[in-house]
């Protein structure tokens, strides 16, 4: 199917068969009562727990979802670079499976995008207009700002929050930048956001209301060294110029929306 749309969510998934059912809802249940023309685009990342079974048990009540299954699990930056070249929307976001984010918040970073004012919008807990509902345990809300305070030093200076996982992207800037992408990782926003800057697209930070999910899988020890290690191989690849040219062909994903004016999450819910 290639019809094109205005918005796309991409949901990277791995083993969220309990999680992304009420997501998927409240997504789908958000952009519907907005009157988008969307799609919701889950990418099963080699699930052990039936997650892709179970979306597309959802799916066929809820025609705007669809599922593509990828084995094996190569990692949450592969799910997500699936997602967005298989996307069809003028506007393409990533949204986390647990929901710590909600749909409503979506407005926010959709609407910098849609009306051209920049090239990406990556929600933000660091900004002005940011609120926590549910707070991190301490320890975790310290790994966060130091992870982040490396990456701005290193990478991508002027960003307060690489990781918050809400970030809206034009058509074009999600192909140029995510067939370039090398990082299969949790690091994957941070390469991203490198390629983009180094690309010359625009970045805009918004604050979002978030609540931390105490099921969360980051592994404080584990996950550090796992950043630094692709923080390096990011720093290495840029220096190689290996994201001057894409690493994969054009025709991996569909072809561009029209050109012309794309209504808004905010106008559209604003006109029902």
């Amino acid at each position: 199917m290639t019809d094109l749309c205005d918005l796309t969510i991409v949901i990277p998934a791995y083993n969220e068969r309990d999680r992304i059912g009420p997501t998927l809802a409240a997504v789908d249940a958000f952009l519907a009562a907005a009157g988008q023309r969307y799609e919701i685009v889950v990418v099963d990342d080699g699930s052990t727990d039936g997650t892709a079974e179970f979306v597309r048990r959802i799916a066929r009540a809820r025609p705007a979802i669809r599922c593509i299954a990828t084995r094996p699990n190569r990692g949450k930056g592969s799910a997500v670079r699936v997602g967005m070249l298989a996307a069809r929307g003028a506007v393409r976001v990533l949204y986390d499976a647990d929901g710590s984010i909600p749909a409503t918040e979506l407005p926010k970073v959709v609407n910098p995008v849609a009306l051209g004012d920049a090239d990406i919008a990556i929600g933000s807990r660091y900004v002005a207009g940011a609120a926590v509902d549910r707070p991190q345990p301490r320890y975790r809300v310290a790994w966060s700002r130091l992870a982040n305070a490396v990456t701005r030093l290193v990478l991508v200076p002027g960003i307060r929050d690489t990781q918050c996982g809400c970030k809206a992207l034009s058509a074009e800037a999600a192909r140029d930048v995510f067939r370039r992408t090398r990082i299969d990782g949790w690091s994957f926003d941070l390469e991203v956001l490198a390629i983009a800057r180094d690309l010359g697209y625009s970045v805009r930070e918004v604050g979002v209301t978030w609540s931390d999910d105490p099921r969360s899988r980051i592994h404080p020890v584990r996950d550090a060294v796992r950043g630094v290690r692709e923080l390096l191989a990011i720093r290495r690849n840029r220096a190689r110029g290996l994201y001057r040219r894409p690493a994969l062909p054009a025709d991996r994903d569909v072809a561009a929306p029209a050109a012309g004016p794309r209504p808004t999450v905010r106008e559209l819910a604003a006109a029902r």
